[in-house]
């Protein structure tokens, strides 16, 4: 498949929209897990809609809430909006309790589109393979990144993992189970 100027400008827009964004506890640009969600979603069989949205997947959630939605479906059509709206939290600000947000998304996965689960689990894919590669280097001091802390974030991804397990897509869901397994090993060896 040939990605069209519309990826190029969904890039874009990702780019400026997270510009001043870096990944948690880290100088990483945000833009680089937004491209390598995308990288999954391609690699995967997405299309360009859903590339588009992996782009854009975080944008509401962390640059505007519904108006930059709008803006979505206004540049990118009802398809990538609609997948961006499926994997967002929360739209709100300031955000709602985040155990309550959380269960509230593992809840929505059984619910949610073909295209919304390969996105969202391309998402938690990247996400459970950065968190373990961190693990490794910084051991514990990594859980204060997050707002679930230790206990909260592996019962958030463990949950993650179970709820894929029954929707898919595979391969994702057994290379995401495989990843928070391996995390799981990691942090048990570690107490």
């Amino acid at each position: 498949m040939k990605l069209s100027s519309r990826f190029e400008s969904a890039f874009s827009a990702a780019a400026s929209l997270h510009a001043t964004q870096v990944r948690k506890g880290t100088d990483t640009p945000y833009i680089a897990h937004l491209l390598a969600v995308a990288s999954l979603v391609l690699e995967h069989g997405g299309t360009e809609d859903e590339a588009i949205a992996a782009l854009l997947h975080d944008a509401v959630e962390d640059q505007g809430g519904l108006p930059t939605l709008q803006r979505i479906r206004d540049e990118f059509g009802d398809a990538v909006a609609d997948i961006v709206a499926e994997c967002t939290d929360t739209h709100e600000d300031p955000k709602p309790d985040w155990r309550q947000r959380k269960e509230l998304y593992i809840a929505s996965i059984a619910k949610r589109s073909p295209s919304a689960l390969l996105v969202s689990l391309a998402d938690k894919l990247h996400n459970s393979r950065s968190i373990l590669s961190d693990y490794r280097q910084t051991g514990d001091a990594l859980w204060q990144r997050f707002r679930g802390k230790k206990e909260g974030t592996l019962w958030y991804y463990r949950s993650l993992a179970k709820a894929f397990q029954k929707t898919g897509p595979e391969p994702l869901a057994t290379e995401f189970r495989s990843v928070v397994g391996e995390l799981d090993r990691l942090v048990a060896n570690s107490d």
